[in-house]
């Protein structure tokens, strides 16, 4: 069953690192089944607290997003997203299952 995760960017604190994290996280996606289903595009919050920004990323399984995220490319990436921003991350297992 797909998984997903879901960051929310909050506030920026440090453009500099931002930058940083944005050069490294790609190579973090080598080697890994990704799919970018948004990207920090345009988008609006019907409720709740507001945000900078909001991606999702698709994996095969829970197993699989597991193994990105603890992988040393996205550990090394993610040192520089804690620096730059305030996010709320989280990993979500799909419904693959479509209603009759």
């Amino acid at each position: 069953m797909s998984a997903y995760v879901i960051f929310i960017r909050e506030e920026t604190k440090d453009a500099a690192q931002m930058q940083a994290y944005a050069q490294k996280a790609p190579a973090a996606r080598t080697g890994h089944d990704i799919t970018r289903v948004a990207f920090y595009g345009q988008f609006e919050v019907l409720e709740g607290p507001s945000a900078e920004g909001v991606a999702i990323l698709r994996f095969p399984d829970m197993a699989a997003a597991r193994a990105w995220y603890a992988s040393p490319a996205y550990q090394e990436a993610r040192q520089h997203r804690l620096k730059g921003a305030e996010y709320r991350m989280l990993l979500v297992e799909g419904s693959d299952v479509m209603p009759a």
